[in-house]
């Protein structure tokens, strides 16, 4: 099998790729539906809501699995260009549901008009026409420089820094963060032309199987968290499994990388530890803003049922690997 990949056309071997996912995920949808078909005895009325909620949380989870991997889809199919597109409309949608779950005021008018309109296409902009060392810079210093310049100028101090911080974290977030997925698109590795597809599914799939094996061992095994009031699922050997099995994975891909096993298994771990970390960070926002989903109890206000929940991980992973992937292999 191996043997015959190789020998497929770089546009064979991601087209591959992708009939890969899609199958999986038709089989799981597949499964799913048939679950639904089975019939439960009477239960207690407790159990049945307890049943029900988590059937709502895995069809979201499955519907945004099957958005993300038709962007990446489309992305591919159509080109460089479009895939950066669309990956700012991921970034407007997550920063919108951001800023939604947090107070403004009437002064931060400016700074959202700024933030939406004008430091979000730039930045994608900047990720588009390759100025790599400009994107880098962008938004941690001359963004982060601007904005309280312009909400000074809206003559309102109350809560001043509160205010500022709140948008520059979004900011940081769902643009900075989103926004390194589409550069690893264009990094441009010797022999390893227009394959950087191959490096998106490399990242998404090490961050989210290290995520899904924390959890569900984080669940199934309880320990003493570490942070209980921000996780209950947050445990040291959880998420040290977790990032082992990410970093596996990650070695076990390293024949459509560019790395070789031990840089794979070294790129991996690098990933999952900034994706997982990043997620507890997200998790302690929610609980400042005293909502357990990003979403709204699953009610997105991009109508993605938690965009924000879906991508919190690869928002910290994306610019950790790919700032590590540039400078090991001075890129």
């Amino acid at each position: 099998m191996n043997q015959f990949l190789r020998h497929l056309t770089t546009t064979e071997q991601i087209g591959a790729l992708f009939i890969a996912v899609f199958g999986v995920l038709s089989l799981v949808t597949l499964a799913a539906f048939v679950r639904t078909l089975r019939e439960h005895p009477d239960t207690d009325p407790a159990q049945d809501a307890a049943r029900a909620l988590q059937a709502r949380h895995f069809w979201s989870l499955l519907q945004t699995s099957w958005a993300m991997a038709t962007v990446f889809w489309v992305g591919w199919a159509l080109g460089d260009t479009v895939a950066t597109v669309l990956f700012a409309i991921v970034a407007f949608f997550a920063l919108r549901e951001f800023i939604t779950l947090s107070p403004t005021r009437r002064g931060d008018h400016r700074s959202l008009v700024l933030a939406f309109f004008v430091v979000l296409p730039l930045q994608f902009w900047i990720v588009g026409s390759r100025h790599f060392d400009l994107f880098t810079v962008f938004i941690p210093v001359y963004v982060f420089l601007a904005l309280p310049v312009v909400s000074a100028l809206a003559n309102d101090p109350e809560r001043f820094l509160e205010r500022n911080a709140k948008l520059q974290w979004g900011i940081m977030v769902c643009v900075y963060g989103i926004s390194h997925v589409p550069a690893l698109l264009l990094l441009d590795f010797p022999g390893y032309r227009e394959k950087g597809a191959f490096l998106v599914f490399f990242l998404v799939f090490v961050v989210q199987t290290c995520m899904v094996v924390q959890h569900l061992l984080g669940r199934r095994f309880a320990r003493r968290p570490v942070a209980p009031q921000v996780s209950q699922s947050f445990q040291w050997p959880s998420w040290l499994a977790g990032v082992a099995v990410g970093g596996l994975v990650g070695a076990a891909l390293t024949f459509i990388t560019p790395f070789k096993p031990g840089q794979a298994l070294g790129m991996a771990l690098v990933a999952c530890v900034a994706g997982s970390l990043g997620h507890l960070v997200m998790k302690a926002l929610k609980r400042d803003r005293g909502v357990t989903s990003w979403g709204m109890q699953g009610q997105a206000v991009t109508g993605a049922g938690g965009l924000l929940d879906r991508v919190d991980a690869l928002c910290f992973a994306a610019p950790v690997f790919f700032h590590s992937v540039r400078w090991y292999f001075g890129l």
